[in-house]
């Protein structure tokens, strides 16, 4: 999810397309929070593991 809202966010700034740049920033602030959350050994959604 990082890495998608990384490429996202890089072709929405590139293309000057603003959707896509918001859509990468959310998505990449999810992944973050999804990855630590996970790092920390805390289940998130009843799942331990995000793949």
């Amino acid at each position: 999810m990082i890495i998608l809202g990384l490429v996202l966010l890089v072709v929405g700034w590139l293309t000057g397309i603003s959707i896509l740049t918001t859509i990468g920033v959310i998505l990449l602030v999810v992944g973050v929070i999804l990855a630590i959350l996970g790092a920390t050994g805390r289940a998130i959604g009843g799942r331990a593991h995000w793949y």
